[in-house]
């Protein structure tokens, strides 16, 4: 069934792509500025162009996130959204705020910025993902608890089920956990202790219930299959996921100075974090092969089965390289975690957002189950162009960490950071050429929803599944 109120969610998933795509175009800058030093200096400084990068991924995936939401809850709860108007206000307040807020990041000096935004008075700017200014996050809380409160009344007044528990506890734990960018401490083992609390709490514990809850959805969508029996892996998913998370948070408490117990916490649980996502891949698998009926929207499903397979080598395999405390000590930011962080953000958090997209799209632009095949052919590549491309970004990264920590931290006679990264410079060409390849990729997703399709797709299209 399709409720009227679900078109809220429209606006949230055309802001979350185009916000994708000033991204990845961010990227690509800061991708040349590493072999080409001066490179739109000082109109655009590494510092900056680093800051709207990490910036934008926080903001586009938040609306992804609360796009999907807005679109699931209803059919989860099987009643209209409590306020739709709200939902529409939220969504102008938080794309206002976020436009402002990195607009200020280019047009102003962050110094000035945090004078006049009133940093002063509630210190909590100058934090790698949480530079925003103090205004911003104010009012980035207010949009979440509108947001809660509009999610919370529908769920309250419809039907409870696993998925929408889940999401809802997730969503919840995202808000809570923002709430420690306002504590600023002056001591900086203690501001890195809290710091870890907002930005590894969200990525490795609440974001993947988000993550659990979505993808359920989509797959007891796109398979048939009973709902119990997904709801039971969604159980299994997430309490390994919360149970690891939390405790793993200790594999970054390795050397601010917190207490040495942290070495075993952090490397034990930490190791354990792969097991969700392996779980999550055997999940997404086994649901599609245990299918009641193929779906026409053969795109969202190769988007679901890619999210938990590039999951898994992201968050999981890349994460357990350099996860263990005695090869962190080596490994600690060198281009080994910027391989990892790419593939872990791309895998569970980038791909998931474009699964419910690829699945709402149709239903939301009024072509049914499924846009044309031609549509889903092109997005398909697009799918293609950007996990290929991402895979090698961070191979050439791998690369170039392992090159890094052997010149620069075990051999014999150590070499200072900026000698190190000139020898490592063919990695960096290699991998814009890949990031290249990746923003065409992104540009292909765009195009497939601009073409007209020429066919509807049906049950089962040969094309697409020769395609795919």
């Amino acid at each position: 069934m399709v409720y009227q109120s679900q078109a809220v969610a429209k606006p949230y998933f055309i802001a979350a792509i185009g916000l994708f795509v000033g991204q990845v175009m961010f990227g690509l800058i800061l991708g040349l500025q590493y072999v080409i030093g001066d490179f739109l200096f000082p109109t655009i400084p590494f510092n900056v162009a680093r800051m709207v990068h990490t910036n934008l991924l926080i903001v586009w995936l938040l609306f992804g996130f609360m796009g999907a939401t807005y679109y699931l809850i209803p059919e989860e709860a099987e009643t209209e959204l409590h306020s739709p108007r709200l939902a529409i206000i939220t969504f102008w307040v938080f794309l206002a705020a976020g436009v402002l807020t990195i607009l200020g990041y280019l047009m102003v000096p962050y110094a000035t910025l945090a004078e006049a935004t009133g940093n002063s008075l509630l210190p909590t700017m100058g934090r790698e993902f949480l530079e925003q200014p103090t205004l911003t996050k104010i009012g980035i809380v207010v949009v979440a608890l509108a947001f809660l409160y509009n999610v919370g009344i529908t769920v309250l007044k419809g039907k409870k089920t696993v998925i929408n528990t889940v999401l809802l506890l997730g969503l919840t734990g995202l808000a809570l956990m923002f709430l420690f960018a306002f504590y600023n401490p002056s001591a900086l083992t203690l501001d890195k202790y809290y710091w870890w609390w907002v930005v590894h709490l969200w990525v490795e514990g609440v974001w993947e219930l988000i993550l659990g809850a979505i993808l359920a959805f989509v797959l007891i969508k796109v398979t048939g299959v009973d709902r119990e029996v997904i709801e039971k892996w969604l159980y299994v998913i997430i309490a390994a996921a919360l149970v690891t998370g939390i405790i793993g948070t200790g594999h970054h408490y390795y050397w601010i100075g917190a207490p040495e117990y942290w070495q075993w916490w952090g490397s034990i649980f930490s190791a354990l974090e792969p097991l969700p996502f392996f779980m999550m891949t055997l999940f997404a698998f086994n649901m599609v092969n245990r299918r009641r009926r193929n779906h026409p929207n053969k795109a969202a499903t190769l988007w679901a089965l890619g999210t938990a397979v590039m999951a898994f080598l992201g968050a999981g395999v890349w994460g357990f390289l350099h996860t263990l405390a005695p090869v962190n000590f080596y490994t600690h930011g060198t281009q080994i975690t910027a391989a990892h962080g790419h593939l872990a953000f791309f895998g569970a958090y980038v791909m998931i957002v474009l699964t419910i997209i690829s699945y709402a799209a149709p239903q939301l632009l009024g072509q049914g189950e499924a846009r044309s095949n031609r549509q889903q052919v092109l997005e398909m590549w697009s799918f293609w162009l950007m996990s290929v491309a991402m895979v090698f970004i961070v191979l050439f990264l791998t690369g170039a960490g392992i090159l890094q920590i052997w010149l620069q931290r075990v051999s014999e006679n150590p070499q200072p950071f900026m000698a190190v990264q000139e020898q490592i410079a063919l990695f960096y060409w290699m991998r814009t050429v890949a990031g290249i390849v990746f923003f065409i990729g992104v540009m292909v997703f765009v195009a497939s929803f601009l073409v007209k399709g020429r066919e509807v797709a049906r049950e089962t299209p040969a094309a697409i599944e020769a395609a795919a």
